[in-house]
């Protein structure tokens, strides 16, 4: 061993001191905050087991929870080997079981010690089944408590059966999933503007679980000397920059919403803890600069010490930053002890909007509502756009630069149907909602589709290695002509798809169950352009997939599905029965016109904004069949120009231009033979 390796800690001492570091930061937290801030004046507590039992049950399950997406995703995507996993990759699902394992018995712990603090009853009252299965059901931290459980019992069990990489690739997006579900609860949920607040959460909790975990375990592979540590070391530094930026966007972003006041920052323990994470989040980033600049390339040069140290030091940081993150899940934010939220707010996550009048609707403009989810969505997707014709221009490949104005185009406008006034006003009004849905189905996949992005992904992706597993490249590849991809894109399904889906959203409850949840009205609006991208991909796109049928097919298929829209507006109109009128009579919109009135605004507006889409796809969709005849004819010009006798198109070009010759011929033929003089009836029908 060398002096530099012998000096490297093993991974027993780093983790169990990092464990130390998290549990004594939370006991610490909390003692500053003043313990369980969060019960009731007047009301009993439940006891020293529930105050500190739920904070140490929490620690676990973050801790489990973290360490299963850190294994599954060494696993999974770091290390390097063949579609099927080896010995070594195997060995880390295994721990990914048995972390999984920890997961749903901490979970299911915090689901009990929960309900014991919020019902102020030792844990040993709340062991009664009946009343655990109506929290469960009744609650949404018992059913945000309950997924965790299931998630981490489920990844218990297929974990030891899973033997290649596509699997526990599906593991890693189970487990990932699993960690979200506590974000749509607790302060975030409670508070104004929540929308804004959990999404943002969500993110933040699904960056930190990828950073961390990823981290711990690449420092695990590299202090058990791996043969591919190197290698995992280095496709994590991207990943760990991109789960950076997204745990510092969530995190500014949930300050922002829950501390709308900056004094509070220094007069609130709350506040105080928000800047403690702020310095330990800044220092991680210095810390994740200095690996790319110094520690990785030394990995590369076979000097693993520099890395593991600086890595260690990393992860005690990150145990420090959960430990605060845990101690402010039970210390209340200042924002959440003021005023009570109106009715509106709390069903909305922001105030009633002014009343929506005069032309050109001004405040449509003007009243805009950020949403973490879209806002850092389309961030995300203009950069990797713009990387990937960098990177073309870079090597020297032309890009059409229409295709990159379409896609920011259509980027921007996703950006005004979900954060400016037509975002607000849809959640009050119908007819707003319906012009957003319009917007989201109708126009911006026809933009989306013409940027040509799986095009852009597959020319600039790196190949995978000929023996290693599938890389991102390969993944959308398969993806593109997948059985499954293959179906849902044909022009049947794709149709009936698209207008099926509106009236299976509008005409059940199911509009008014996604209207009164933040999650279910983003599902609902993604939902929407994700049926108009398909729809339109297989119109218009550019992008490689299954085969399409040929141009006239897909005007018959475009010119056959809008009838159908047209016959749901109309029915709209028409329609005597209102739609969740729960939903906007529990809003209480005071002003505007009444609900009947506002659907049938909803149901014209519908009707009104599908011929523009329509018309700009028809006319979109002759300029491509133009083109395609020009460069097929272009194409056999040239195969004819080679004198390719092998291809049958040359050789059918060739039999036409033989019988336009003959025709070309027949009106002299005629000719001679009437100067020959007439003929017998046997003879002329031998000729004939």
């Amino acid at each position: 061993m060398t002096a530099d390796n012998a000096r490297v800690p093993r991974p027993p001492v780093v983790l169990g001191t990092a464990a130390f570091v998290a549990v004594a930061v939370t006991a610490l937290a909390m003692w500053a905050a003043g313990g369980s801030a969060q019960q009731v004046p007047g009301i009993e507590d439940a006891g020293p087991l529930t105050e500190w039992g739920l904070p140490i049950a929490r620690i676990a399950a973050d801790a489990a929870a973290v360490a299963t997406v850190g294994l599954l995703l060494l696993a999974a995507v770091l290390l390097p080997g063949g579609r099927q996993l080896g010995d070594g990759r195997l060995r880390y699902l295994t721990w990914a079981a048995a972390s999984a394992a920890v997961w749903a018995l901490s979970s299911a712990a915090l689901l009990v010690f929960t309900l014991s603090d919020l019902f102020a009853q030792p844990v040993t009252a709340m062991l009664d089944p009946a009343i655990v299965a109506d929290f469960v059901i009744t609650d949404a931290q018992g059913r945000a408590y309950a997924t965790m459980t299931a998630a981490g019992l489920l990844l218990a069990t297929v974990c030891m059966g899973i033997t290649t990489v596509r699997w526990a690739r599906a593991a890693l997006v189970v487990a990932v999933a699993g960690v979200l579900p506590p974000a749509f609860t607790g302060h975030s949920a409670a508070a104004g503007n929540h929308d804004a607040a959990v999404m943002s959460l969500a993110l933040h909790v699904a960056g930190v679980a990828v950073w961390v975990g990823g981290l711990l375990f690449v420092l695990v592979a590299a202090l058990r000397r791996e043969d591919g540590a190197a290698v995992a070391a280095r496709r994590f530094s991207p990943l760990a920059g991109a789960a950076f930026l997204a745990v510092a966007a969530s995190g500014l972003v949930n300050a922002l919403v829950r501390l709308p006041v900056s004094e509070v920052l220094f007069t609130s323990a709350y506040g105080r803890m928000v800047l403690v994470k702020t310095g330990a989040l800044l220092l991680l980033g210095g810390i994740g600069w200095w690996h790319r600049r110094r520690t990785l390339p030394a990995v590369a040069d076979g000097a693993r010490g520099p890395f593991i140290r600086l890595a260690a030091g990393e992860l005690l940081v990150m145990a420090a930053a959960m430990g605060l993150a845990v101690a402010l899940s039970r210390t209340p934010a200042p924002s959440a002890g003021g005023g009570s939220l109106s009715p509106a707010e709390e069903l909305l996550g922001f105030a009633m909007p002014p009343e929506l009048g005069g032309f050109p609707w001004t405040p449509l403009f003007t009243q805009w509502h950020f949403d973490p989810l879209f806002a850092f969505g389309t961030g995300a997707a203009a950069v990797l756009y713009l990387a990937g014709v960098r990177k073309l221009r870079a090597r020297g490949d032309a890009w059409p630069v229409g295709r990159t104005i379409a896609w920011m185009l259509g980027l921007a406008v996703t950006v005004v149907a979900t954060m400016s006034g037509l975002a607000v006003y849809g959640k009050v009004m119908f007819s707003v909602h319906m012009g957003q849905h319009m917007i989201l189905a109708m126009t911006v996949p026809i933009l989306l589709v013409l940027g040509a992005p799986a095009t852009l992904a597959l020319r600039t992706l790196p190949t995978a290695a000929k023996d290693g597993p599938d890389g991102p490249r390969e993944v959308l590849m398969r993806l593109l002509h997948s059985r499954y991809v293959k179906v849902i894109s044909h022009p049947a399904v794709a149709g009936i798809l698209f207008i099926g889906s509106a009236f299976a959203v509008y005409y059940t409850s199911l509009f008014e169950t996604l209207m009164r949840s933040h999650l279910g009205h983003m599902v609902m609006l993604i939902h929407f352009l994700a049926v108009g991208l398909l729809f339109f991909w297989v119109i218009i796109g550019i992008d490689p997939g299954p085969r399409r049928p040929p141009h006239l097919g897909r005007l018959f298929v475009l010119m056959l599905t809008m009838p159908f829209h047209s016959w749901f507006s109309i029915s709209l109109m028409s329609s005597t029965g209102l739609l969740a009128e729960d939903w906007w009579t529990t809003v209480a919109r005071s002003w505007g016109p009444s609900l009947a009135d506002d659907q049938y605004n909803a149901g014209a507006i519908a009707w009104a904004t599908g011929d523009i889409p329509v018309l700009i796809t028809t006319i979109i969709l002759a300029a491509q069949w133009v083109r395609s005849d020009a460069r097929e004819a272009r194409r056999v010009d040239r195969q004819i120009d080679r004198g390719d006798a092998n291809d049958p198109l040359a050789a059918y070009n060739a039999y036409l231009a033989s019988l336009h010759a003959r025709d070309r011929r027949a009106p002299q033929a005629a000719k001679v033979a009437a100067q020959a003089g007439p003929t017998s009836p046997q003879n002329a029908g031998e000729e004939s």
